[in-house]
């Protein structure tokens, strides 16, 4: 600022102060060199992982038009690190005696274990660890009426794989009156009582089928 002196009095001259521009001017300005090519600082931002693509959800079946093909049944397949039932049908002739039919519907039940999941199911998530070409018998003369042979030692299979037949057979006319399963293998080792329990269903690759061994025949 300067003062001139005049005729006696003082003479002030005015001074012009230029304010800073408001902060949403700032902004602007900021957003249009950033548009011009300047580069923005960069801040790291952390919104955790990205979604699971695995939503295990499919279009629900046609009830009406599986029955007419065959006996509605469910087979368990993986989706993520659970087990969990999706529809299937069996076939099995009518007049068929009961311990032949359980034999027959643990046999429709491995294939459709065996066989591939469909497209919409595979866009889901599921799939299956059960081999293919697996088969299965009924009892020996010594064995529990109940007992179904598989053609693979059940103990060499992979904890999925038998999570998944046990619980399979488990929720079928294959199972026992409590649920459990009675099961062996082509050789002569012992037999095994088998569950299907929540922590199974839960953890396939990790937690086996609870099993007893079959101590009379």
């Amino acid at each position: 600022m300067s003062v001139t002196r005049g005729r006696g009095r003082r003479a002030v001259k005015t001074v012009t102060v230029r304010r800073l521009p408001a902060l949403p001017v700032l902004a602007a300005l900021a957003a249009l060199a950033t548009g011009c090519g300047i580069r923005a600082t960069e801040v790291p931002t952390d919104f955790g992982p990205a979604p699971s693509r695995v939503h295990c959800s499919v279009s629900e079946p046609d009830v009406s038009t599986q029955s007419s093909r065959g006996l509605p049944v469910q087979v368990f397949l993986l989706c993520g690190s659970s087990l969990v039932a999706v529809d299937r049908t069996v076939s099995v002739a009518d007049g068929t005696a009961d311990s032949r039919q359980r034999v027959l519907v643990a046999q429709e039940l491995l294939n459709q274990l065996a066989s591939a999941p469909s497209a919409g199911e595979r866009e889901a998530g599921y799939k299956t660890t059960v081999r293919d070409g697996m088969t299965v018998t009924g009892p020996r003369p010594q064995d529990p009426e109940d007992t179904l042979r598989l053609s693979f030692p059940p103990d060499a299979l992979a904890k999925s794989s038998l999570a998944q037949i046990v619980c399979t057979f488990s929720d079928s006319a294959a199972a026992e009156g409590d649920g459990s399963v009675v099961l062996g293998g082509p050789d002569n080792a012992p037999l095994h009582h088998y569950e299907c329990t929540d922590e199974v269903r839960a953890e396939p690759n990790r937690v086996e089928p609870p099993s007893s061994e079959v101590t009379d025949g």
